[in-house]
């Protein structure tokens, strides 16, 4: 058991650590729309690269983002049933939730986009939203590790939750 709360940890310390990192990304968000708007407004001259870059920037914020909700249990959750529901009821609806929802999409979203991560690294993809044509490969690897962000912390709060389940106290 020692093992499986020092694997949670470190699952939810990852999570907690990159989320607070990518919040960052937020900043240069505004500042790379900021850019834009005044040059495209204030000068006449609009950026090749403002679009996509804000469009990857936003991307990366909501993929990392996921884990990090998930992590502070900030994800949306209809609370008509649940909130009445015993600290244990919890546990066992959020056990059943992750095994019918959660892991085949979680799983469904890995399978498509390792093969795509993978081909455009190979290819050489751009993004082709505007005449910047960025590589498209960096993008998409982060989109893969968010997806893999929110799988680990998604088993981290399954074992949290099927031993509570189980025993009827927290496993750390």
């Amino acid at each position: 058991m020692r093992v499986i709360r020092t694997i949670v940890r470190v699952i939810d310390s990852i999570n907690e650590r990159i989320g607070l990192s990518v919040a960052w990304l937020c900043l240069a968000l505004v500042l790379v729309e900021a850019f834009e708007v005044v040059s495209r407004f204030g000068f006449n001259a609009p950026t090749k690269w403002a679009y996509e870059t804000s469009c990857m920037l936003g991307g990366t914020i909501y993929i990392i983002g996921w884990a990090y909700c998930y992590l502070h249990g900030a994800h949306i959750r209809v609370d008509l049933v649940y909130s009445h529901l015993s600290p244990r009821g919890k546990a066992i609806i959020d056990v059943v939730c992750a095994v019918v929802f959660l892991f085949p999409v979680a799983v469904l979203l890995l399978i498509t986009s390792i093969p795509w991560t993978v081909e455009a690294w190979s290819i050489g993809e751009v993004m082709a939203k505007s005449y910047w044509y960025p590589p498209a490969a960096p993008y998409r690897t982060i989109f893969t590790l968010g997806i893999f962000l929110l799988t680990l912390q998604g088993l981290a709060h399954f074992s949290r939750d099927l031993y509570f389940a189980i025993r009827s106290k927290a496993l750390d």
